[in-house]
């Protein structure tokens, strides 16, 4: 019988340090099967294991379309991603998954897309990003504004101009720069660099990503630009515990960010008794 608590275990492939405190691990499962048949959203999230230790939810960070290995990008703030940080490529995990909604690439009836992130929040959009580079004629315009505290701190700076050479519009900014540091690029929050973008109202889908205060300052500056509810989507990442709806410890009203989230459409969040994202309209 099919045991959803079981993780699978999985080895570590490769490892990439991005910041002083966040690093890509790439994966692949050990059994041939399980391997073979893994299958993944942009959007959904595994919970991973470091047997001993405790478990701990981490968004898909890879491009589905290569399943075979697959890549986390960790922040390392807690028991179990701090003790990740010191294993090394051999080393084993548990992983089960994948859970959750994903962002809605094929059910969108706009296929502009407007992409805001903000620190770590880029890596569950990074697999975004790949599938629109894989299906690029199937999309319009992309844009892409993401910010993070320092220059330092963003991530997969190697990739950027891949992005850009396959058509999407990408404006960054950084909270500071540092003394000594080499930036000539825009100094500021994200929200900052909506005078800049293209995108319009009515005609984009937005999907964003990072603190919760930034997606509420996000959705704010969306709205009174005309932007709708329904055309904004969030991932909600906290609380999440079990994967499988199972513990409540992410419950909301009636939803389970575990499994029907962590990817919401705005107007969705705004029927929920709790207040969500600092309420950002009500």
């Amino acid at each position: 019988m099919f045991n959803p608590f079981k993780p699978e275990r999985a080895i570590i492939k490769d490892i990439i340090k991005e910041t002083t405190d966040t690093t890509t691990y790439t994966f692949s499962f050990l059994d041939e099967g399980v391997r073979r048949e893994f299958r993944f959203r942009p959007g959904q999230f595994n919970m991973l294991t470091i047997f001993g230790i405790g478990e701990a939810p981490i968004s898909i960070s890879s491009n589905p379309a290569e399943p075979e290995t697959f890549q986390h990008t960790v922040r390392h703030v807690g028991n179990v991603t701090k003790f990740l940080s010191k294993m090394q490529p051999g080393d084993i995990v548990g992983i089960r998954g994948p859970y959750g909604t994903g962002w809605p690439l094929d059910v969108l009836p706009i296929k502009n897309l407007l992409i805001i992130a903000g620190g770590i929040g880029l890596a569950p959009l990074r697999p975004v990003i790949h599938e629109v580079i894989d299906r690029r004629p199937e999309f319009g315009q992309v844009e892409v504004l993401y910010g993070a505290r320092t220059p330092a701190e963003l991530l997969y700076p190697a990739e950027y101009e891949a992005w850009r050479q396959a058509g999407i519009s990408l404006l960054l900014t950084v909270d500071a720069v540092p003394s000594g540091t080499a930036w000539e690029g825009q100094v500021g929050v994200v929200t900052d660099l909506f005078r800049q973008m293209s995108s319009r109202p009515g005609e984009t889908a937005v999907f964003t990503c990072g603190p919760e205060i930034m997606m509420s300052y996000v959705v704010k500056g969306l709205l009174a630009r005309g932007f709708k509810p329904e055309q904004i989507y969030v991932s909600l990442e906290r609380r999440m515990n079990c994967g499988v709806k199972k513990c409540g410890k992410c419950q909301i009203g009636p939803k389970f960010v575990c499994r029907d989230g962590p990817v919401f459409a705005y107007a969705e969040l705004l029927t929920l008794p709790e207040e969500v994202l600092g309420g950002a309209v009500r």
